[in-house]
């Protein structure tokens, strides 16, 4: 006996964005230009003005699944095209800025772009791209455009709303490509139906809790997976959305935390680590009291940074996701029966990755392919499934990645515990193998950023020739502190074995960051590792 349901109502992003359209029209829209600036509109008319571009886009040729890019910042006309191109059945796909040119061109051939939507502050990064796209849309203040570009306003200035046709919802809506760590760059291609799903859970309270009371802030950039799907949320629940534009420094990230009232933003540690600082520095310059929740993910959260911003009165939620899973895969919630704990067990558990979300499932296995159990102890590369789970790349690249039986491999190495909260110990490309004994270079990382002195940290494996690797530590100090390699090891020796320790420890001014703002390890082996060889 089947149910007698609407089964053939359609999960795609014409549900959300119809329904900020009718119901939160009025939910403010707020956008920093890269010259500072601020500009102030409504859901309701992103949504109206979205209508229009999609009538210019399929003035230009624009059809059903084909590809658009966008090179922009956290902007308004980013929002518009989010809304815009999944709903007249093409495919949104968000190129990020910071990559190289050569990850660029490579990536806009795979992906097959026909146009390019592109803000004037980043002219010189299309510039750079090696890939010639049919027509280039410049969104720009000063009116000045590279040859034969159309004017954003211009595109849409005379063009009638457009009626948006039905989408299936296993329709593509959109793609981004992973960061290439291990190779070139992987696409992953969202269904309409991935992302409605997504945005349903991710508000849940149990996952990140958003409402229409709130006002979002995402410091995450747009071209970095959906913008954490943070917009589309945005869409679902008529929250204020709060879009920063290219400046993510502290002090400009602060002034709109107080400025607009912001009670939920999310970002990579980076970005946070930088934010604390400034806080430190200054506490009673701003007032944060309206700001309920920071949703950090990214790379895993340090305690010092949890307990840094508890001083403030601030709570740090921890996530975790990637590229392939929308992102957002697990939350660390302290459980209400953890609430009496000590403080300081009470951000250990918090500076866990957390347990799956809704609709999500995760097991590990270890070397020798056994599923491992969940008692917080054993290691093994974390699997993941669920309705917004990459179930294979665009053009079939990195099968391997795929099991048989429908779960992806994350690369990621965890321990699990018995409430099914997890632990990332390291990516596996990062783990120390020392004389056969694993060494996780996150949980060093972490011991170390908790030391008063240590702004940032990060540990790689260094060839060894008795013990096949040995850890190195790159350490930045905080301003006017110091700490001497003898006294951070003393620090690390509470909680390590003494041959878990660094021998090397190196002091550097700056540890260089990926384009997503996570630590770059591979440049810190190319500069450290042929000096150990």
């Amino acid at each position: 006996m089947n149910g007698l349901m609407m089964d053939d109502f359609q999960l795609s992003l014409k549900v959300l964005v119809e329904r900020a359209e009718r119901l939160s029209s009025a939910s403010p829209v707020v956008s920093r230009r890269p010259d500072g600036s601020v500009r102030r509109t409504t859901m309701g008319e992103c949504a109206g003005r979205a209508r229009r571009l999609a009538s210019g886009l399929a003035a230009l040729g624009i059809e059903d699944g084909d590809r658009v890019a966008t090179l922009l910042w956290n902007q308004t006309e980013h929002l518009e095209l989010y809304f815009a191109i999944p709903l007249m059945g093409a495919v949104i796909h968000t190129l990020n800025p910071r990559l190289s040119a050569d990850d660029l061109s490579y990536i806009a051939a795979d992906a097959e772009d026909r146009v390019i939507v592109v803000d004037e502050s980043l002219v010189q990064v299309l510039e750079s791209i090696d890939y010639d796209f049919e027509q280039v849309i410049v969104v720009s203040d000063s009116g000045s455009l590279p040859a034969g570009a159309i004017e954003y306003e211009s595109l849409i200035a005379d063009c009638e709303p457009l009626s948006w046709p039905a989408i299936d919802e296993r329709q593509a809506a959109a793609m981004c490509y992973t960061s290439g760590t291990t190779g070139r760059p992987k696409g992953v291609v969202y269904s309409h139906r991935a992302l409605v799903l997504h945005s349903l859970v991710f508000a849940l309270p149990d996952a990140l809790g958003i409402s229409s009371r709130d006002v979002i802030l995402p410091a995450v950039p747009m071209f970095h997976v959906n913008g954490w799907n943070l917009p589309y949320t945005a869409a679902l629940t008529g929250a204020k959305l709060v879009l920063p534009g290219p400046r993510l420094d502290p002090v400009s990230v602060l002034d709109l935390l107080e400025g607009e009232h912001v009670t939920f933003t999310a970002g990579v540690p980076t970005v946070w680590m930088s934010v604390l600082q400034a806080v430190d520095a200054e506490p009673d310059r701003w007032d944060l009291g309206s700001l309920a929740q920071v949703n950090l993910g990214g790379a895993a959260v340090p305690v010092s940074l949890i307990a840094g911003f508890e001083r403030h009165g601030l709570a740090i939620i921890q996530g975790w996701g990637m590229t392939e899973t929308s992102p957002l895969g697990t939350v660390s919630k302290l459980p209400a029966e953890l609430e009496t704990l000590d403080p300081r067990e009470q951000y250990e558990y918090r500076a866990r990755q957390g347990t799956p979300i809704p609709l999500i499932e995760i097991r590990a296995r270890d070397d020798d392919g056994a599923l491992i159990p969940w008692d917080d102890q054993t290691m093994g590369e974390l699997e993941i499934r669920g309705p917004w789970v990459a179930a294979a790349y665009h053009r079939g690249t990195g099968a391997d990645k795929f099991t048989d039986d429908g779960w992806f491999r994350t690369g990621d190495v965890v321990r699990i515990n018995e409430r099914g909260s997890m632990r990332i110990c390291d990516r596996a490309k990062d783990l120390v193998k020392s004389g056969g004994e694993w060494i996780s270079s996150v949980d060093l990382e972490n011991e170390l950023m908790a030391h008063g002195a240590v702004a940032e940290a990060a540990v790689i494996a260094i060839p060894d020739e008795r013990w096949g690797e040995r850890p190195l530590a790159a350490v930045v100090l905080r301003d006017g502190m110091q700490a001497s390699p003898e006294e951070l090891r003393e620090h690390l020796g509470s909680g390590f074995a003494k041959w878990q320790l660094p021998e090397r420890i190196e002091f550097v001014e700056a540890i260089p960051r990926t384009a997503t703002g996570k630590f770059k390890k591979t440049a810190l082996r190319e500069r450290f590792v042929e000096q150990a060889a």
